[in-house]
């Protein structure tokens, strides 16, 4: 863990720079390096992933992130953990608990999305200073165990108005979360193309035909995921404001289609390998629990049916 954690410190201090924002005309080019990070390692990725989208989501809240810090995005909401938000003298009090936290471990600041009386509310938050527990092993996954994904309890100081991000609801409803969720999406893409690569250096060169039909499987998922991305990569730049409104709808269609041929691969690999790559390989292994854990995050049916809404009000498909 220790090597991914350095692996990340690098990108922040580094690597972050050189990633273009979404819908700066270069989001391709995004989605494409963060599919390499997580195709190097889907933890690595998911944290790379979670950085990178904080210093998304405050560019388009006409912040800036604190320098060198590395930032996490925690905005999950279960009814198993919830995060409140309580106007006090001086500023805000955040407090409760919250799942998912991804680099909690590591990470100097996070995004935090709390609850308040008027809706919800995104904070920039120091780690430190504002997360009072890291709940022990509440991240027991043998899937993106080095993401560290705990559950933490905040307590701590009072939080001024200027850490508050956006308006109230900003997180949710602007059109830069669309793109957030196609650019997990890249994440798994990359987390596929790991499996496969590391697969095709198991195999004789000479291979069966049976090899040959499930490698040829998964170059049809690797890219089918790759069109959708650079599909939706393009609908971003056309449309960075989301003045059509369907930042939604591409978000949900890419993440499906990437969910389901990255669920493809991992069969596939499994088939043309058979034990002994996932038994003998820690990597790879590896590679395999983790794809499988962080596609879980994926709301695939609520998801597919709200894309069936869409079409059975329309009527037709075009």
């Amino acid at each position: 863990m220790t090597f991914i954690h350095d692996q990340f410190e690098e990108f922040v201090h580094s690597g972050a720079s050189r990633l273009p924002l979404p819908g700066s005309g270069s989001t391709w080019q995004r989605f494409t390096g963060l599919a390499e990070l997580a195709a190097r390692d889907l933890s690595l990725g998911r944290l790379c992933e979670g950085h990178a989208d904080a210093v998304a989501i405050l560019t388009e809240a006409d912040m800036k992130p604190i320098d060198g810090a590395s930032y996490g995005v925690w905005a999950s909401r279960s009814a198993h953990a919830r995060t409140y938000a309580e106007r006090v003298e001086g500023g805000w009090r955040v407090s409760g608990t919250k799942e998912f936290c991804s680099g909690s471990n590591v990470v100097q600041r996070a995004l935090v999305a709390a609850l308040s009386t008027q809706g919800y509310l995104l904070f920039d938050l120091d780690v430190q200073e504002h997360v009072a527990t890291v709940l022990p092993n509440s991240w027991p996954s043998v899937g993106m165990a080095a993401s560290a994904s705990e559950t933490v309890e905040f307590a701590g100081a009072v939080i001024s108005d200027e850490c508050v991000v956006g308006a109230t609801d900003f997180y949710l409803e602007r059109p830069g979360f669309w793109f957030g969720a196609a650019g997990v999406a890249a994440c798994w893409f990359g987390g596929a193309v790991g499996l496969v690569n590391d697969l095709v250096q198991w195999l004789t060169l000479e291979p069966s035909e049976h090899v040959l039909v499930d490698l040829g499987a998964c170059v049809s998922a690797l890219e089918t995921m790759r069109r959708a991305l650079q599909s939706t990569a393009r609908a971003i730049d056309e449309d960075p404001l989301d003045q059509d409104d369907q930042a939604r709808f591409h978000a949900l269609v890419t993440r499906q289609i990437v969910h389901d041929a990255a669920r493809r691969v991992l069969e596939m690999i499994a088939s043309a390998g058979g034990a002994r790559p996932l038994c003998h390989d820690g990597d790879q292994s590896r590679r395999a629990a983790d794809l499988f854990a962080y596609l879980s995050q994926h709301h695939g049916r609520a998801d597919a049916a709200e894309l069936g809404r869409s079409l059975l009000g329309a009527r037709s498909w075009s």
